[in-house]
């Protein structure tokens, strides 16, 4: 949740007035934050167009009226089966402001892992390459990929998996899936970077939090969500 000493005060709509599979945290002139339900996709493909974040919330901002020229500019992604906080911008200033300044924001991700970590917290670095195929995957060879650095701590673990929280310090694509499968600790529910197992139904990776800088007031703004409680069923003794 916001800093309410920050930030002018916001009134969520109505669940009734949200749109499906969104939690709107808070709106205002220039930004709007939601929370995304896992398999919802941020943007639309040549696959589908309208059952997506971006496509939702454009409806949503024009309230009903099909001319209207209210919209949402797309800021950053997430991957489809992940959840949690995705903000976007409701004009080109707030857009350009957000993207140039993305690398200086803070992004904590709670994510469900395979097996215990003999590290309990640390540093994960590569430089991470696309494939043909557009799949990821780690290179030393800092002429091949780009600079990728993910921080873990464990909060709590089973026989069997582990839950960890995760400072996303650069935003490459599937950087957390990739350098968790690295580790030999895949995210549970993987289905690309990890191994077909039933200890998940879902992608267990979640996007917590998000401190950014308004691009207007220049204040400094935290959306927070919880534990998805399903993460907290999956590590239970």
């Amino acid at each position: 949740m916001q800093d309410k000493s920050k930030v002018t005060t916001f009134k969520k709509p109505s669940k009734k007035h949200q749109p499906a599979g969104l939690s709107i945290l808070y709106e205002d002139k220039d930004i709007l934050v939601v929370d995304k339900v896992e398999g919802l996709l941020t943007m639309g493909t040549d696959r589908e167009k309208h059952r997506t974040a971006h496509f939702l919330l454009n409806e949503y901002v024009k309230k009903g009226n099909p001319r209207a020229k209210n919209r949402v500019f797309i800021v950053h992604r997430l991957d489809r089966d992940t959840s949690g906080v995705l903000v976007f911008a409701k004009n080109e200033d707030a857009k350009q402001y957000l993207q140039e300044h993305w690398k200086e924001f803070s992004k904590v991700y709670y994510a469900v892992v395979a097996g215990k970590l003999q590290d309990k917290e640390g540093i994960i670095t590569s430089y991470l390459v696309e494939n043909k195929a557009k799949r990821m995957y780690s290179s030393q060879d800092p002429e091949q990929g780009k600079f990728s650095k993910t921080g873990y701590r464990v909060i709590k673990e089973t026989s069997r998996c582990s839950l960890l929280e995760i400072d996303l310090y650069t935003g490459r694509k599937n950087q957390i899936r990739v350098h968790l499968s690295d580790k030999g600790n895949p995210v549970l529910g993987d289905k690309v970077y990890g191994q077909a197992d039933r200890l998940s139904k879902r992608l267990a990776l979640h996007a917590a939090s998000l401190t950014i800088i308004h691009p207007v007031t220049k204040k400094e703004m935290s959306f927070k969500t919880e534990i998805p409680p399903y993460f907290k069923t999956l590590v239970k003794a």
